[in-house]
């Protein structure tokens, strides 16, 4: 069996053969630190260290690099605007380092929650201006660059193929420029290296053989990951956004300089999505991981949510969807310490786990199959093997959890149960009926037995909303999709049985 996946340069399914037999080198883009990263830049590396694991898990020796990108980046791919860690700093009556140092290390906490392996190499773009000078004398050397007024700009007329990693337009987008050009050549050319503004000191800026200045973007990732991997390694990742630019810019610095595409295998995580729009900072309006753990989630029930769809699909956060993921984390986990300890593993689910994972990382399938091990009649021992094996990808730390000394049920749920009961002894059915309405929107259920109250937890709003999506689909014949929503709603830790009577939804035993 081999490890397939989709190539965004070639635009299919590739089977992975690394380039040499010593390493699989990685270059994964990381972030600019000029402000704390959301959930949806934290979805891309949970990708990345998903497939890090497969490919660790395929017996492969891995060379992770991430970068950190702490100048050079502008606030317009336009190459206008200011440097994004600039403007920050001036903002927040700070330095630039002193704020690339911070977001870096909450960054890297962030990393450390969601169980992602650390990289092998973190290179900064500060730590490696010499390398950056070299590679634009080199693109300059080999007639792929001019200067202006403002900075050296790679012409890209000079490829005849640029833009194809995006598939872009380029006639069209130089036809349709509504922007002003400045002197650059064409809307496509970009930056390598920026001047310094002539009344401006910068707090980030070098000595270059064009002026004092600072890096291009692009030209950092270019001159870190071949320092590092070589002229041409096995796998860059990103999230899709880089794809029309910083990626088609790699590519466009790589062909002069070397002759390559760079990497073998382009892959893109996609975005998550907020209220059906695209998760950003430059808006303000986003989601921290710390955010997440303030309303008392588990970090890695954000992770668990992510595995429950494709690296290459979009995602749509919402809150019902988390309690989804965190309801079957938890559930997995409880399940999971009760058997005790493991013992052998079972072949037959390693093997059709094996064929999931090699399948372009196809985690919801794999998370399907963790809850088919679930309800299986194998002996307990051997389903903890064979899950703990599972894990070796899943990164959910599995083996490491154990149940809390505390209630299942949160003291203030029980709270609010006995605050009814006081109100049923009064007959007071008004406020009894107001409180069990507080328990249910917390996503408690309430029985009345003979012994007391019974509280339990409740199939999760964003799970029923899938299966009545899925009956609609079945009445469409949209089978697909319908076979799609079973699986997404197995990934949550339900299983939904279908009767002539209708269809009902139960806790996966």
């Amino acid at each position: 069996m081999t490890l397939h996946l989709y190539d965004t340069y070639e635009r299919q399914l590739r089977p992975f053969t690394p380039i040499n037999t010593s390493f699989v080198g990685i270059y994964c883009c990381g972030p600019t630190v000029y402000n704390f990263q959301h959930i949806g830049n934290l979805r891309t590396y949970v990708f990345e260290d998903t497939l890090r694991r497969a490919l660790e898990y395929s017996g492969y020796d891995v060379k992770h690099v991430v970068n950190i990108t702490d100048v050079g980046h502008l606030t317009s791919d336009g190459d206008t605007g200011q440097d994004k860690m600039e403007a920050s700093a001036q903002r927040q009556g700070t330095t630039a380092w002193e704020l690339a140092t911070l977001y870096t290390d909450v960054f890297k906490e962030d990393l450390h929650l969601l169980n992602v392996l650390e990289p092998h190499v973190w290179c900064r773009a500060t730590d490696h201006i010499p390398e950056q000078i070299d590679a634009v004398r080199t693109i300059e050397e080999r007639g792929y660059a001019y200067s202006t007024s403002d900075g050296v700009y790679f012409d890209t007329e000079k490829l005849n193929d640029y833009g194809y990693l995006a598939r872009l337009d380029v006639d069209g987008l130089q036809a349709g420029a509504r922007v002003e050009l400045g002197e650059k050549r064409k809307i496509t050319d970009f930056a390598l290296w920026k001047f310094s503004p002539i009344d401006e000191k910068r707090q980030m800026e070098w000595q270059s053989p064009w002026g004092v200045g600072f890096p291009g973007w692009h030209i950092e990732c270019s001159a870190m990951s071949t320092k590092y991997l070589g002229e041409y390694f096995d796998i860059h990742c990103g999230g899709e956004d880089h794809i029309p630019v910083h990626h088609t810019n790699e590519i466009a610095q790589a062909q002069a300089c070397y002759n390559t595409r760079l990497a073998n295998f382009w892959v893109h995580g996609a975005f998550l999505q907020l209220g059906g729009e695209k998760m950003s900072k430059s808006t303000g309006d986003f989601l921290r991981l710390q955010t997440l753990i303030d309303r008392g989630y588990d970090p890695l029930a954000y992770r668990f949510f992510c595995l429950g769809a494709r690296y290459r699909a979009k995602l749509t956060f919402a809150w019902e969807s988390l309690d989804a993921a965190a309801t079957a984390l938890d559930r997995l986990r409880t399940t999971a310490h009760a058997w005790g300890e493991p013992t052998a593993e079972d072949e037959s689910f390693i093997t059709r786990f094996r064929e999931r994972v090699e399948d372009d990382l196809n985690m919801p399938r794999v998370l399907a199959l963790v809850w088919e091990l679930v309800g299986s009649n194998l002996e307990k021992g051997v389903k903890k093997a064979t899950l703990l094996h599972f894990d070796q990808v899943l990164g959910l730390q599995l083996d490491q959890w154990q149940p809390k000394a505390e209630e299942d049920v949160p003291t203030e749920i029980r709270s609010i149960a006995e605050q009814r009961q006081r109100a049923r002894a009064e007959k007071n059915w008004a406020k009894a009926d107001e409180l069990r309405d507080k328990i249910t929107a917390a996503g408690y259920e309430i029985t009345d037995a003979p012994d007391g109250p019974e509280l339990s937890r409740t199939v999760p709003s964003r799970v029923l909303q899938m299966a009545e999506e899925r009956t609609a689909a079945r009445a469409e014949k949209d089978w697909t999709k319908a076979d799609r929503l079973r699986d997404e709603i197995t990934a949550a830790g339900y299983e939904i049985i279908d009767a002539p009577e209708g269809s009902h939804i139960q806790p996966i035993p």
